[in-house]
């Protein structure tokens, strides 16, 4: 069971209202309200989907985000895109660690300026994931 809420203050429900979070006993959880009932979602279960997505993305454009990634750290050289890259690649086995020490609450504040946003429904199913910048696969 994990101890970290991941998208703390990126993710609404279906009325656009930003949700909370909250702790029950040890377990950190999503509150959505469900017409004056405060519905508790497990956080783990709403992150694992984000994340799935996320990777969905991902998977198939490693080498021009790794590339893009590199020139935005400085470090535009065949060795840091590889290293990059790789990472990308192996994003499964990076997901564990990433529940462990959580998302830098800085990465989190410009995920919510540039727009990114997560919504879910009451029975905490991912309905939408907004990020900016990014076509949706089945306009094309």
């Amino acid at each position: 069971m994990t101890k970290k809420i991941l998208f703390e203050g990126l993710i609404y429900d279906e009325n656009g209202n930003p949700v909370e979070t909250a702790f029950v006993g040890n377990e950190p959880c999503y509150v959505v309200d469900d017409a004056g009932f405060r519905r508790h979602i497990p956080s783990e279960q709403v992150d694992r989907q984000v994340l799935a997505m996320m990777q969905e993305m991902i998977t198939g454009h490693e080498d021009l985000l790794s590339e893009q990634a590199a020139k935005m750290l400085g470090q535009d050289d065949i060795f840091t895109r590889a290293m990059i890259e790789t990472q990308l690649k192996n994003m499964d086995q990076q997901i564990e660690r990433i529940f462990e020490i959580g998302i830098p609450e800085e990465s989190l504040t410009y995920m919510g300026m540039t727009g990114f946003r997560i919504t879910i429904n009451i029975h905490g199913e991912v309905t939408d994931l907004h990020q900016p910048g990014m076509t949706d696969p089945n306009d094309e």
